[in-house]
């Protein structure tokens, strides 16, 4: 062994050291939760049901941090930049993990180089609703409306899953209708509950509450699959649209640097947090599955996932803004 070499190995060890002991003391503060869309979002939920669990295992409160906006870039870009101590996380969904880089010429942080993976967190499905007054009351209904009225309808969306789903609606079933964005699907929601806008594809989380309570009238699931939710409630696929199929899904990430022993513990602690009683209310009450992975398996599922999205904007005929 070369002498010289001594001092950058004695520094490696020393960083391990001291890594490893942080590791074993964390978390010894609060943890924030930085999350790129609105309070109520599916997003947001699933943050505030793990987050619960992790107080309850750790003695130290989570905070959730909502920052809508942006298409996700001011969450990110926050996240991106905290210290990468463990004490900030990103909760966050395919949106801008694997959807937004396809979508945009140019994001304020890099979904790959600036976040360092922790696990999945869960996989889910959308459903197509209306303003329960609408005279619409089936996917077939609105696409004749939207065939005899090109351009005329519009479809709200918050997120990319929610954009995409409209897009390959109009795609696969021959229809124009205009896009009409927002920072995060509860807004969305919000607009078509007081009819300013005739349609929109959400996360099952958002649309269902409005959908018991009367207030929207679902049409149909965006999955392949029916939703055990509503199960008398068929795909769109099943109602009309050959080949529709569209999910989103939820990761844990945290800043890019974060000490690997501390990725591992936070993995730990998501882990056990999917099997709490608050995270199974929210399962069970929104139709998302867990998904929980170990952080080298995250990696692989985002890139690939950003393949997948790839393809689908390109299919969709959508250029870059």
């Amino acid at each position: 062994m070369k002498l010289a070499r001594l001092p950058s190995l004695l520094l490696s060890a020393a960083c391990l050291l001291i890594s490893g002991t942080a590791a074993a003391e964390y978390p010894d503060k609060p943890i924030r939760f930085v999350v790129p869309f609105a309070s109520g979002t599916a997003t947001d939920q699933i943050a505030r049901a793990l987050g619960q669990a992790i107080t309850v295992e750790t003695k130290q409160q989570v905070i959730v941090d909502n920052k809508p906006g942006g298409n996700g870039f001011i969450g990110a870009s926050e996240a991106a930049k905290a210290a990468p101590d463990g004490y900030t996380v990103f909760i966050t969904t395919n949106t801008t993990h694997a959807a937004a880089e396809h979508l945009y010429k140019k994001l304020p942080y890099d979904p790959v180089k600036d976040f360092s993976p922790v696990t999945g967190l869960g996989k889910g499905g959308q459903i197509m609703v209306v303003n329960s007054q609408s005279p619409i009351a089936s996917v077939k209904d609105f696409i004749a409306a939207a065939k005899k009225n090109p351009g005329k309808l519009t479809f709200g969306s918050g997120s990319s899953s929610s954009r995409i789903a409209g897009e390959m609606l109009q795609q696969l079933a021959g229809i124009q209708i205009l896009h009409v964005p927002y920072k995060s699907n509860t807004f969305a929601v919000t607009d078509l509950l007081g009819g300013q806008i005739d349609m929109m594809i959400t996360d099952t989380a958002t649309g269902l509450p409005h959908i018991k309570s009367g207030k929207l009238r679902a049409l149909g699931v965006s999955t392949k699959k029916r939703s055990p939710l509503a199960a008398d409630l068929p795909t769109i696929e099943e109602a009309g649209v050959p080949g529709y199929d569209m999910g989103y899904w939820f990761a844990a990430y945290a800043p890019a640097k974060t000490p690997q022993p501390i990725v591992n513990r936070l993995n730990e602690l998501f882990a056990k947090a999917a099997s709490s009683p608050s995270a199974t209310t929210f399962f069970t009450n929104s139709g998302v599955e867990p998904f929980i992975t170990k952080p080298d398996e995250l990696a692989k599922f985002q890139a690939a996932e950003s393949k997948k999205w790839e393809e689908i904007v390109r299919k969709a005929g959508i250029e870059k803004e």
